[in-house]
């Protein structure tokens, strides 16, 4: 475990181009909800936060909705640029998760949890106020696909032989560690990338089979005649419990 650093600054955008007006408006409305939550999300309170002259955050979005599906898109934007779906590898074949896709996961993960806590925190924020409102709902949810399609391809590629239970397991395991590290029990510390790692080899393993290490998991998993592994664990023992994480 690592120590977690403190979630009080607003989301870090991504180096790069000028941002555009929308991409302001939806920095400043992140980072109002990280600070002051909700209610301190006003059109004139982005408006001062982003430095941007009065009336400009109505003109770009009218409605309190559009506002939150401007934040919501903006989350998502930046999510991609710290979890980077195009950075997991690709699967040719079936069998044994190689351990580039278990680096390339635990790499994500980490590098969310120790650089962008602030990130998480509006993320929930927005999560909740999902959960009041079923047009954010719709909206919320399609902008995350931009994650669990590629997810569940990866795991169908990997040989799974139920993908999407598979990546609805993933992803919970995921939202419970970064809720736990941002909001829960565990904000004094983050797990740190080597356990990372090892937590995704193990849920990997438990879905596809095999080992993802190079000894092929032949020695503890060995399973005897009767469906039983050789330490004595049940064949089901790998599938873990889901953690709803919003």
């Amino acid at each position: 475990m690592t120590a977690a650093p403190a979630p009080d600054a607003p989301p870090n955008p991504p180096l790069g181009a000028p941002l555009t007006r929308a991409e302001r408006i939806g920095d400043a409305a992140l980072g109002l909800l990280v600070e002051r939550g909700m209610r301190g999300l006003t059109h004139r309170a982005v408006d001062e936060r982003a430095g941007l002259p009065q009336g400009s955050t109505s003109n770009q979005a009218r409605t309190r909705q559009a506002l939150l599906e401007t934040a919501v898109r903006r989350q998502v934007q930046l999510e991609a640029a710290v979890l980077a779906p195009h950075e997991l590898p690709s699967v040719p074949s079936a069998g044994a998760p190689p351990r580039a896709l278990v680096d390339a996961l635990a790499l994500a993960l980490h590098r969310y949890l120790t650089d962008h806590r602030a990130l998480l925190v509006s993320r929930y924020e927005l999560a909740l106020e999902a959960t009041r409102r079923p047009e954010l709902r719709a909206f919320f949810d399609t902008a995350g696909s931009v994650f669990h399609t590629p997810l569940v391809a990866m795991l169908r590629a990997a040989g799974s032989p139920a993908p999407e239970r598979h990546a609805l397991s993933l992803i919970a395991w995921c939202e419970g560690l970064m809720f736990s590290c941002a909001a829960g029990s565990f904000t004094a510390a983050v797990p740190s990338l080597a356990e990372l790692r090892t937590g995704f080899d193990e849920l990997l393993r438990g879905m596809l089979g095999g080992d993802s290490d190079d000894n092929g998991g032949n020695d503890s998993e060995s399973r005897t005649g009767d469906g039983r592994s050789s330490g004595g664990r049940s064949g089901d023992d790998g599938v873990h419990g889901r953690v709803h994480g919003g």
